[in-house]
């Protein structure tokens, strides 16, 4: 029965606070209320309280019993936790807001400066599970009807801002708006506090305004003096924001969000959409919230050939500038990307506005980000402490792929307020600085899977958050720089060099420690004295020796009699790549005839590196010298392995003999590139098929795409490297097409339109040849053969009159993960009845959960299932008749679904990311190692101590490189890891609609294709068991080999 209506203001004000969606709507329905209630805004706590005790109003009960059972937390002491301590916050963005509240509800004075008058950003934030419960904990629900109720835990930043200015507002927060925080004000003499500098024209009451505590979150083109910024550079990343308007029509409604694709696990999708649009990215994301919200990374050369960007400058900020934007080219790209993720399902996009009355859509450069060296400093000037945090953009600037933003910058609040609440408690400057930057260092790693998995009891202790919380892993005495009388610095941003940075003297080792080495391997071996590290190696029995040390068993010594000096070289280079995993730098021609003993002795000291830690057995040849080998080798050997296999696979699918064809490209010398021909120095070089390359010469000869170890095939008829995506198929004399030349943007129409990401969107009729599971003679059936019950992986239910069974507990992710494993389409949603789904949707938008619902989804359960129950699940999800029947549990199962794509998709942005800034950091080792390479070359009249210190620096340079290689290896591993799960969700997708199939109705054509997939199920699976088998050998050895493992 509904409420009848109220007729005391104070009711319509509160109502129309909680449905206002402009924030000067908020504002002044605030007012009303606070005039209607006869209470001064702006008070803190205590105004709080007495709203609370003066609007006795059904509709507000359920929000102050949240409210109400937040502030009632221990470590807020009932608000008295910081009773005399003022605080400005600075920004109303969504993490400077959510620290205000914090420290109101820590019981101190809160003042919030803004310089913008309304929240305009209808850009899609992701949520973690536990900024989901903790906003559900503030009335989240109460203020947003529809605050998490699709597939995919999302929200604007307009309406996150929204939500948390009404709890601020409540909590009694102080703010001013259009107002922008220049600079600090120091005491001018003992007795004042610090005041803030603000434009334009202040009021009295604020410009005069003395506080303790500074919060800034202004965003990351601000920070305050004094602090130092670091710059984390990879490759030019330029991403795409778009927002369309939501009509939510029914057509809308059905169309699936994507929650992330990207092109280093899904090629064949991208390339789908660069043959039909010429639209070139590396990934895509779709969020339906206020608005339909699409990012993208789009490349430069597309944006350029496409008329988007009207010049190619070097300069990022005039190459993304207004003037080189084309805005209509611009419009016409994004609309043609999201028509072609959504199947043109979304109609007529209408562009959503700015907060300028211009279409909602933005090119940005993501290629560098700012990350502050620092999250807290104290200033002290006459006696009056300022204690100075940063939260937000500024504290660290976010990834946007991987959806970190919101919930580090939340952790980043709860922190700087803890700190705050120890500054109140009187400890001392340095005490606190040493606690907050120790909570700092774990900002950056956290993540969903290493937090505490009971979200509902993290509270403003960081211990309630951090399962390996050390407070003291930052000392007092480390952090007195950033303890000031008053700051003398301005602030300043160096460029990230922790990839290309020295290294400790004596890290990479000395020429004689490395000559030292060289001779206690190859000790005892008939025929190898080495004295040097240039003329003891011309023969190559030095270098089998050092070989057959490191791993026995490949050849014996005696064999070496019959070897020529060439030969042997040759042989050591070879198996040292095969089986050590050390790439040679120098040629087996250079070795012999001494010439580029520079290379020689780099290539040396990779052994070092490597494998300086293995004991050495003085007792003879007779038994290795250890039975594994360190991680930073065991991926690029691994991956060499792999390369090699793949290459005799294609090469015997062709016919061919792997043996006996000359490659088009001859062999030069090793310290000249194979296909630009030009100077190679030591650092330079990239070896493959025996031959040495430009690492920036090393690409893909069709989309010039940077190849990587694992990643690349050789073919056999002109030579030439591709990447796989591109790699002529058996039978093609020709490479692949190049790509589309066209400057135009495309019309899309229905045959243009992609089969959508694999898990995302569901196979429309025509467009694969994979019968149709939707028609009426399909039922479900049982398979003899055990190898289709291995590989499908599927249950499947005999008996439709079967009694579904009970409702299993929530807690059921890891379960619902292994029943999605595959894809929707075998279950039968929702393509039998899409009209499920849109009831669902309008259900969810109409209707919100009631506050059982929401308090069952806050005390969510970790309890395990039996294997019965997980069968029984299994049993449940796959049968879509059951499924139509609980669309409850079925967007239970999407969600899960949609939450493991985003999972895989923030992998792999976090490795591209990753891989690119390591591409980076070789470039810079490279150039620098160039310019030492020179020196020790040209300057012959040099002192030896001169000579000795290059020779030092450049094996330093070596080591860092070799390194930052290996590291490559192990994100190539993940790499394949994510690959080889696309295919493996694209086969099993593909395969069930034969198996869905009766045998008596499937013809010759069907059974040879059905047989065709499960082999290639078969390999998929085999390689990725080979390559997790790999990775748990590793764990094991080094757990294994660490101190102590063997007490």
């Amino acid at each position: 029965m509904a409420e009848p209506a109220s007729t005391n203001p104070a009711h319509a004000h509160f109502e129309s606070f909680l449905q206002a969606q402009l924030c000067q709507d908020v504002l002044s329905s605030f007012r009303g209320l606070c005039e209607a209630l006869g209470v001064e805004p702006g008070g803190g706590l205590p105004q709080y309280h007495k709203i609370k005790a003066q609007l006795n109003y059904w509709s507000a009960k359920s929000l102050w019993a949240k409210l109400d059972k937040r502030a009632g937390q221990p470590v807020y002491q009932q608000g008295r936790a910081c009773p005399n301590t003022k605080c400005l916050v600075v920004g109303a963005g969504p993490c400077g807001l959510r620290a205000a509240v914090e420290l109101a509800l820590l019981g101190a004075r809160v003042v919030l400066v803004e310089k913008r008058t309304k929240f305009s950003r209808h850009n899609v934030l992701h949520l973690w599970p536990f900024t989901i419960h903790d906003l559900r904990a503030l009335g989240a629900k109460k203020f947003y009807g529809r605050f998490c109720t699709g597939t995919l835990d999302h929200i604007s930043i307009r309406q996150l801002q929204l939500l948390l200015l009404k709890v601020v507002l409540l909590l009694g927060v102080e703010i001013h708006w259009g107002v922008t925080f220049t600079g600090l004000q120091p005491p001018p003499k003992k007795g004042i506090g610090w005041r803030a500098q603000l434009q334009p024209n202040p009021p009295a009451q604020l410009a005069n305004y003395e506080f303790d505590v500074l919060i800034s979150a202004a965003g990351g083109k601000f920070v305050p003096e004094g602090f130092t910024v670091r710059e984390m550079r990879g490759k030019l990343a330029i991403g795409i924001t778009v927002n369309f308007v939501n009509g939510r029509t029914v057509e809308e409604t059905q169309v699936p969000e994507i929650s992330g694709v990207a092109r280093i696990y899904n090629q064949s999708f991208f390339q789908s959409l660069l043959k039909a649009t010429g639209i070139d990215l590396e990934n895509i994301v779709y969020y339906k919230d206020d608005t339909h919200y699409f990012v993208m990374t789009a490349k430069k050369q597309c944006l350029l050939r496409l008329g988007v960007l009207r010049q190619d400058w070097p300069e990022i900020d005039r190459l993304l500038g207004s003037a080189n934007v084309v805005p209509e080219a611009l419009q016409s790209f994004v609309r043609a990307a999201a028509d072609f993720a959504t199947h043109g399902k979304l109609g007529k996009l209408e562009f959503a506005r700015d907060a300028h009355g211009r279409p909602d859509i933005s090119a940005f450069d993501f290629t560098s980000m700012m990350r502050a060296e620092s999250a807290a400093r104290v200033q002290e000037k006459h006696g009056a402490r300022l204690l100075l945090g940063l939260v937000g953009d500024c504290l660290v600037e976010p990834f946007w792929p991987l959806g970190t933003g919101v919930a580090r910058g939340f952790l980043a609040a709860f922190d700087a307020a803890w700190m705050v609440k120890r500054w109140a408690e009187g400890a001392g400057p340095l005490e606190v600085l040493a606690e907050r930057e120790s909570l700092y260092q774990l900002l950056s790693q956290t993540s969903p899977e290493n937090m505490h998995r009971n979200v509902a009891q993290y509270a403003l202790d960081p211990a309630t958050r951090y399962p390996t919380l050390n407070l003291r892993a930052v000392t007092p005495n480390q952090v007195r720089d950033l303890y000031d009388v008053v700051a003398k610095e301005p602030v300043r941003r160096n460029s990230d060099k922790t990839d290309t940075g020295k290294l400790a003297a004596g890290s990479a080792g000395t020429q004689e420690e490395l000559l030292r080495w060289c001779q206690e391997q190859t000790a005892g071996y008939p025929g190898v004295h080495v004295t040097d590290l240039s003329s003891s190696w011309a023969d190559g029995r030095a270098l089998c020796a050092l070989v057959h040390r490191l791993r026995p068993g490949l050849l014996e010594p005696s064999e070496l009699q019959g070897l020529g000096a060439l030969e042997a070289t040759a042989w050591a280079l070879k198996m040292a790549e095969h089986e050590l995993g050390i790439t040679p730098v120098v040629s087996a021609k250079a070795v012999v005839a001494g010439s580029d003993p520079l290379g020689l002795i780099a290539y040396l000291s990779h052994f070092h590196s490597t494998f300086k830690n293995v004991p050495h057995n003085p007792g003879g040849l007779d038994g290795p010298a250890s039975q594994g080998f360190p991680g930073s080798s065991s991926a690029v050997l691994f991956l060499g392995k792999l390369q090699r296999t793949l290459q005799r696979t294609r090469a015997q699918e062709n016919g061919e003999d792997t043996g006996g064809k000359k490659p088009r490209l001859e062999a030069g010398a090793g310290d000249l590139c194979a296909l630009c021909g030009e100077q190679l120095y030591i650092l330079e070089r990239l070896c493959a098929d025996g031959r040495f390359f430009h690492r920036n010469c090393f690409r893909c000869r069709t989309c010039e795409a940077t190849l990587r170890p694992g990643d690349y095939g050789q073919h056999p008829g002109d030579g030439y490297f591709y990447c796989f995506q591109h790699l002529p198929q058996p039978g093609h004399k020709d490479g692949p097409d190049p790509g589309p030349k066209s400057q135009d943007l495309p019309t899309l129409d229905e045959n243009s339109m992609p089969s959508g990401p694999s898990t995302s969107v569901i196979p429309q009729e025509g467009t694969s040849p994979v019968p149709n599971p939707s028609q009426p003679t399909r039922r479900l059936i049982r398979l003899s053969s055990p190898e289709r019950q291995r590989l499908s992986s599927l249950k499947l239910t005999p008996d439709p009159e079967l009694e579904p069974p009970p409702k299993p507990p929530r807690s059921c992710s890891a379960l619902a993960r292994q029943a999605l494993e595959g894809s929707f389409v075998g279950w039968g949603i929702p393509v039998q009845s899409p009209q499920v789904v849109v009831a669902m949707k309008e259900e969810q938008e109409q209707s919100p959960p009631s506050s059982e619902e929401e308090e069952e989804e806050e005390a969510e359960e970790t309890m395990a299932l039996d294997s019965d129950t997980q069968e029984a699940l299994l049993t449940f999800a796959k049968n879509s008749g059951t499924m139509s029947k609980y669309p409850t549990w079925r967007r239970t199962l999407l969600r899960h679904a949609r939450e493991e794509e985003m999972k895989r998709f923030c992998k792999a942005q976090a490795v591209q990311r990753r891989l690119h800034e390591i591409e980076t950091a070789v470039g810079e080792l490279e150039a620098e190692g160039t310019k030492v390479e020179q020196a020790l070359r040209s300057q012959s009249t040099s002192p030896e101590q001169q000579k000795a210190q290059w020779l030092e620096q450049l094996l330093q340079l070596v080591q860092k490189k070799n390194s930052l290689l290996a590291e490559e290896a192990e994100l190539m591993l993940t790499v394949k890891l994510l690959s080889l799960e696309e295919q493996q969700c694209e086969v099993d997708q593909e395969l069930r609609g034969y198996m869905n199939l009766e045998e008596a109705l499937k013809t010759p054509a069907d059974r040879q294709a059905e047989e065709q997939l499960l082999k290639k199920l078969l390999d998929v699976v085999e390689r990725r068991d080979e390559i997790v088998r790999f990775q748990e050998e590793r764990r094991l050895s080094e757990l294994a080999s660490r101190p102590g493992a063997q007490g």
